[in-house]
């Protein structure tokens, strides 16, 4: 586990890059029911996978380190508030990275 965290902290401080994986089609359907009950609220899901797809998405820690929060943003993006997804929300399938699948597979099994 040290490992794994490890890696957390290294993929944030380097800013890495991974290609996008991808939605899980359930995930997508809650974010786009939240983007039509509370416009405004967030970046639609919609122009937001177009952006993950255009960029790539990164692994980002919540700025409040205690909560031990994560979050995967566009490449190009620092808004959290906004602009991110919590790592159960993306498609395992899709991940080519082995800590970011496991990373995904963790936030699927435990509520963050």
């Amino acid at each position: 586990m040290i490992e794994f965290a490890a890696w957390i902290l290294e993929a944030t401080k380097n800013r890495e890059r991974f290609p996008f994986a991808g939605i899980d089609p359930e995930s997508y359907a809650k974010l786009k029911t939240f983007d039509e009950q509370d416009p405004g609220y967030a970046t639609p899901i919609d122009p937001l996978i177009a952006r993950f797809r255009a960029e790539g998405m990164k692994v980002v820690l919540s700025p409040d380190a205690a909560s031990g929060n994560i979050y995967i943003l566009p490449a190009g993006s620092d808004d959290i508030e906004n602009d991110s997804l919590i790592p159960r929300h993306l498609l395992e399938s899709g991940i080519m990275d082995g800590h970011l699948k496991v990373l995904v597979r963790i936030s699927k099994t435990k509520k963050w």
